[in-house]
């Protein structure tokens, strides 16, 4: 083995290529799993125990050469592409400027991060979907009035075809093919028919939590909803929740924060009450648990939804919605060092 040994340096140190596929092509025949020197080494076991040492050392000084010998190669041929590269001189004298995330991006990001330390994993479904996803399976009446024209985009050709008006139908694409424990986070864009001003738009993004598992409790969604707002909009943020009704979840509540510009004290921007409304939430109504396959008597949950326009004019006090989706750079660079 020590002759093969020895022929294979001398191989090596006499290697060159002309080109990156030679180059690739010697890697492939010295150092892949079919190379040569692997083929050594899968018969290192039939050495001799005495002269095992003598042979290791040899195709370890084999191994690190061919390794060394490659990348010496590969570094030769990376500077002759840079000096044969010819300058562009179309470009521009001025420095290329570096864009910016989009502030809604920002947002939806840092919404994802912070759930993700709570163990929520990221879902994602169909924009156009099916009214049983949206609807049916969530819990909606046939006469609500959500499913009217009014608030629902349809296709034409297909009636039971829309453009989804909230990312609930991720939880229930989810929760129909896997059993508990759930723990995800649904961000994404939605549709409703509405006229375009600067409180409302017929697209804008949400971002919807659910979390199916044995004995959840409404205390556990409280507690997630304080960790969100602390880590959101600072340690000193305080919440309270309002009854309310939604079709999917039973009981409901929508959650307020303490105004995270006055401190709580009363300004214009929450019209003196000191508290602004941020999402909606509460217990995954058991009719949910059972149209999506899911045991409501052994199984409770919590879910949770929020539009992420909203949570943006909160930490940045965008007033105008229409401001995100126009593309004025000039009101994008405000966010270069949010980046």
């Amino acid at each position: 083995m020590i002759e093969k040994i020895e022929q294979l340096i001398s191989e090596i140190n006499n290697l060159k290529a002309q080109s990156a596929e030679e180059l690739e092509s010697l890697r492939l025949k010295y150092l892949s799993k079919k190379g040569a020197i692997n083929d050594l080494m899968a018969d290192f076991r039939n050495v001799p125990a005495e002269s095992k040492r003598e042979v290791g050392q040899k195709l370890n000084e084999l191994k690190n050469l061919a390794q060394e010998k490659i990348n010496s190669l590969k570094e030769a041929f990376e500077a002759k592409k840079a000096v044969d590269e010819k300058p562009d001189l179309t470009r521009t004298a001025y420095p290329i400027e570096l864009g910016t995330r989009h502030p809604l991006n920002i947002v939806k990001n840092e919404i994802i991060e912070i759930f993700s330390r709570l163990g929520f994993v990221l879902a994602d479904g169909p924009e156009v979907e099916d009214d049983w996803h949206v609807f049916s399976a969530m819990n909606f009446a046939e006469d609500h009035p959500a499913r009217d024209m009014q608030d629902t985009f349809f296709v034409e050709a297909h009636p039971d075809i829309i453009l989804r008006t909230h990312t609930s139908s991720v939880q229930s694409r989810v929760m129909e093919v896997t059993q508990p424990p759930i723990r995800i986070i649904c961000p994404g864009r939605v549709y409703r028919n509405e006229a375009i001003s600067y409180r409302a738009h017929c697209f804008f993004h949400q971002v919807e939590a659910l979390y199916v598992d044995k004995n959840v409790s409404f205390t556990d969604l409280k507690q997630v909803l304080l960790y969100f707002a602390q880590q959101m909009f600072g340690p000193d943020t305080k919440i309270r929740l309002r009854p309310s009704y939604f079709p999917f979840t039973e009981p409901s509540a929508e959650m307020d924060i303490s105004c995270n510009i006055c401190g709580g004290k009363g300004c214009p921007f929450c019209k003196g009450t000191g508290w602004v409304e941020i999402l909606g939430c509460g217990m995954v109504h058991p009719n949910v648990l059972e149209l999506n396959g899911i045991n409501s008597k052994e199984y409770t949950g919590f879910a949770l939804g929020m539009g992420i326009e909203r949570i943006t004019n909160l930490k940045y006090q965008v007033k105008d919605l229409r401001m995100f989706s126009e593309n004025d750079v000039r009101f994008l660079k405000e966010f270069e060092a949010a980046n």
